[in-house]
Order: structure tokens, then C-alpha cells, then sequence
């Protein structure tokens, strides 16, 4: 007589669950430093893919191939912030009179608030005192913090080119093991998953980087009109931030606006802030659904969700790797039977969903 297989109760089906998955993110967490590296690289290797391609269909060496295609990427990348540098180093030196208007609009500021709401300008002065004191008693650990954190951007900026050239170099390798890895799927299924991931992945980066320049022109050309100095730099600026989903505009809107209250007047500021607003708009409502959007089908409510898991496990790399990690698990979990109900949950297509649960009901 065969033994029935042990089913277990719902609840320990699902504590099961829940212990994976903290056991999951918690190893994403203490990992962070090299996992990170690693997908990054990866994506920006199946960026640089055709190109390796193209170059080797010209009959150059492979090697030669993908240290020309990492060399091409990095210099960009190098020019872009050699020129954001050069324009910072500017701002810089007009740092002193933008501190000497802030504090003068502060003094403003706090007049208006002791007339208005009767309070006394001692009172407010100790206030302002005091704030002053906490923010300076912990400006040495938050010095300390940045320092780690660019010193740590310095490392991952020397590896990334390494780590690209491996992936690149042993591609042929890594996509037999992931073959030989699921057998018992049908190779066909796999190549067609590697396929999408692979496609998706170049798309929504080249996307990303068409929308950054549409942005950073928008954005530049309405602060040159207003009149706000360091207009280009603060535009592009703007729109690396704004590639980090749903905080970055705000970050990207405050930087200019502060400028222009500063050395202009607060209607300057003012005007700055319909600018981001249209900017964003046009962003949200034409370029994404248009150049990004059509790459990515995942619905808003995962993508906030995704993006604050991702800033909570790995900061605003996170939060930039969040949008396209689910994504490639939304292909997966299309082609998979079981996991199906898990790709509509991410996907952005719940009319086609209801209709196709009518249908059903309709012939059942």
C-alpha cells in the first residue's frame, strides 16, 4: 500500500512562505554589496550585447569586441560626468552668495512668522538655535556615512567594467547552465523566456536613456528661459533623478526651485515649479506609456510597492533595479502554468483579465 502524501495545513503552508521570504530578503540585505554590483553589471551587459555582436560580425575578436564596446560605454559615461563636474565646480564658487541670500530670506522668513503668529523672536532664535545645534552634532556621523557611501560607489565604478567583461565573456557558459538547469522544461519555453528577458531588458534601458534626454532638454531649455543659473547642469541633474521612480521628481523639483528663491525672487521659484510639473506631466503621460511604458507592463501599485522594498533592502540602487527585476519575473511567470496568476497580479492588463474570467463563466 502507498503512503499518501503528508498535506499540511494551510497555516504551516503559509508560515513556510513567510520564513522564505525574510530568510530571502534577508540575505538580499547582508548581501547588498556584491549582489547589487552583479545585476547591474548584468543589465548594462545585455545593454552592450549588440554592440559586442555587431563588432564580431565584423570579424574582430571577441575579446577585443567587448573591451571595445565597455570602453565606448565608459567614455560617455565619463564625458557626462566630466561636464556635470566642470558645471558643479562652478556652482561651488557661487555657494558663499547663495548662503549669505538664504540666510537673509531665513531672517525674512522669521520675521514674518514672530508679526504673523505673535510669537517672540527670542523664542524663535533659541528654537532655530537649538535645531542648528542637533543638525551640527550629527553632521560628523552623516560626513562619515556619505564618505562610506561615495567610497563604496568608487568601488563598484572600478568592478562594474570587470564584471561586465566576464558576463560578456562567458556568455555562451552561463546560458548552457541555465539550460541544463531546467531540463525538465521544454527548451523551446526557455529559450523563448531568455529571449523576452534579454529584449525587455535592452529596450526598457535604452528607453530609460531616451527618456532622460528628453527630460534634461525640457528641463534645461524652461530653466534658460526663467532665467535660473546653472540651468543645463540643474536639467540634467533633474532628469538622472527623475529615473528614480516616484521620489526623484521631487528631489530634482526642490534642487532648482531653492536656486531661484535664492537669487531670484519667489516667483521665479514659483515658475520653476509649473515647469517640472509640465515636464512631469508630459514625462508621465507621453514619454514613459510611449518609449518606456510599452516595454514594461507592471501596474502602479506593484511598482510602489517594488520600489520601496527596493530602497529599504538597497537604497536608490534598489529603487532604480526594482522597476526591471519584477519585470523580468513577470516573464517568467507568464510562461509558467502555475505561477500565471502571480504575472497578472504584476501585470497592467486587468480588463483582459475580467473579460476572460466572464468568458469562462459565460460558458461555463
Amino acid at each position: 500500500m502507498e503512503k499518501q502524501p503528508i498535506q499540511l495545513p494551510v497555516y504551516a503552508k503559509m508560515a513556510q512562505v513567510i520564513l522564505g521570504l525574510v530568510a530571502l530578503f534577508y540575505v538580499l540585505y547582508i548581501g547588498k554589496d556584491i549582489i547589487v554590483p552583479l545585476i547591474l553589471a548584468l543589465l548594462l551587459a545585455i545593454l552592450l550585447n549588440p554592440v559586442v555582436n555587431f563588432l564580431d560580425n565584423h570579424k574582430i575578436n571577441r575579446t577585443l569586441s567587448i573591451l571595445l564596446a565597455i570602453l565606448a560605454a565608459f567614455i560617455l559615461m565619463a564625458l557626462l560626468l566630466f561636464f556635470v563636474g566642470s558645471q558643479l565646480a562652478r556652482f561651488s564658487d557661487s555657494v558663499p552668495q547663495f548662503k549669505q541670500k538664504f540666510i537673509e530670506l531665513n531672517q525674512q522668513l522669521l520675521q514674518w512668522v514672530s508679526e504673523t503668529f505673535n510669537f517672540p523672536p527670542n523664542t524663535i532664535n533659541e528654537w532655530v538655535a537649538k535645531t542648528k545645534k542637533e543638525v551640527m552634532s550629527q553632521g560628523t556621523s552623516v560626513m562619515g556615512q556619505t564618505l562610506g557611501t561615495l567610497s563604496g560607489m568608487l568601488g563598484v565604478f572600478l568592478l562594474l567594467p570587470v564584471y561586465i567583461f566576464l558576463f560578456l565573456y562567458y556568455k555562451i557558459l552561463l546560458l548552457s547552465f541555465i539550460a541544463q538547469l531546467f531540463q525538465n522544461v521544454p527548451s523551446k519555453t526557455v529559450t523563448e523566456i531568455l529571449a523576452q528577458i534579454k529584449s525587455l531588458i535592452q529596450n526598457y534601458l535604452v528607453g530609460l536613456l531616451t527618456e532622460a534626454a528628453i527630460v534634461a532638454t525640457l528641463n534645461s531649455a524652461g530653466l534658460l528661459i526663467i532665467g535660473v543659473q546653472y540651468a543645463v547642469v540643474l536639467g540634467i541633474i533633474g532628469a538622472m533623478l527623475n529615473l528614480i521612480p516616484y521620489i526623484g521628481g521631487l528631489i530634482a523639483t526642490a534642487l532648482p526651485m531653492l536656486i531661484a528663491i535664492t537669487t531670484q525672487d519667489a516667483t521665479a521659484a514659483l515658475w520653476v515649479l509649473v515647469l517640472f510639473l509640465v515636464v512631469q506631466f508630459l514625462d508621465n503621460n507621453l514619454i514613459v506609456p510611449k518609449i518606456v511604458g510599452s516595454k514594461v507592463k507592471v501596474n502602479d501599485l506593484i511598482s510602489i510597492i517594488v520600489v520601496l522594498v527596493g530602497g529599504a533592502l538597497w537604497g536608490v540602487s534598489g529603487m532604480f533595479l526594482s522597476i526591471p527585476l519584477i519585470a523580468i519575473l513577470k516573464v517568467i511567470f507568464d510562461r509558467i502554468d502555475p505561477l500565471q496568476p502571480f504575472g497578472y497580479l504584476i501585470g497592467d492588463d486587468q480588463p483582459t483579465v475580467m473579460k476572460s474570467l466572464r468568458q469562462r463563466k459565460t460558458k461555463k
